[in-house]
């Protein structure tokens, strides 16, 4: 079609992208641009492609953390993976985990089909919480996750305010909707005609909490004051 531009999400669409044009420029929102091997460096990309990093990996092991801080005694913990989006959260959340001394599982997600059984091997590991990867796979199916997560009572961390506000216990992550509009301004700069070799990658810079009061009430956890009060959203 000759598009100006292509745009992309997650860390596959921009490979798979980039393996259908060397000329078209794309501009991806990417888990882990760098780490993904989407581009060669943040400040010079090189290449047609540039973006916005989300910064993933180190926020999915944040959310490490974050489980610790409102669930007592917490020691196992069961993160959700689409392998698509490479290793590299897995590889930081397990460093995390070892840091905080706790029993981390990784389970692969890669369809809506296999949500049910992940998250009953959850409950049958004996895991006090689910860690939600990023992934755009994993995003699409939310709803799925947060029903089955709410019948096996697990409480469960996402990286999208959107998440808790349908029905999930609590979120870290940047706003989504600053994510969108910061992207169509790096699209803006391609088509006005700066290269994507010369456009260096941004990151997400305001991370955001946010908890589900009445999610929290249906799993008896009572959340402390000191994580309301750090908290950008309560949904009541």
């Amino acid at each position: 079609m000759k598009v100006d531009v292509i745009f992309a999400s997650g860390d596959l669409a921009p490979k798979v992208a980039q393996q259908a044009t060397e000329t078209i420029p794309i501009v991806a929102i990417s888990d882990d641009i760098l780490g993904a091997g989407v581009i060669a460096s943040l400040s010079r990309p090189g290449g047609n492609t540039t973006g916005l990093t989300i910064l993933s990996p180190e926020l999915s092991a944040k959310r490490l953390e974050v489980l610790r801080d409102i669930i007592p005694g917490l020691s196992r913990v069961t993160a959700l993976w689409d392998p698509t989006t490479g290793a590299s959260q897995v590889t930081m959340t397990a460093s995390a985990a070892l840091s905080l001394n706790l029993k981390l599982e990784v389970l692969e997600v890669r369809r809506r089909e296999e949500v049910a059984a992940a998250v009953r091997a959850a409950r049958n590991l004996q895991a006090d919480a689910l860690n939600v990867f990023s992934s755009p796979i994993l995003a699409s199916l939310h709803r799925e996750i947060i029903a089955f997560a709410a019948e096996h009572r697990l409480p469960a961390i996402y990286q999208w305010k959107e998440h808790v506000e349908a029905g999930g216990l609590v979120s870290y992550g940047p706003g989504l909707a600053a994510i969108w509009r910061q992207s169509a301004i790096i699209v803006a700069k391609v088509l006005k005609g700066v290269k994507p070799a010369d456009l260096p990658v941004e990151q997400a810079t305001k991370f955001d909490l946010a908890l589900n009061l009445g999610t929290a009430k249906s799993l008896d956890l009572t959340i402390p004051p000191s994580i309301l009060l750090r908290a950008d959203e309560v949904i009541e």
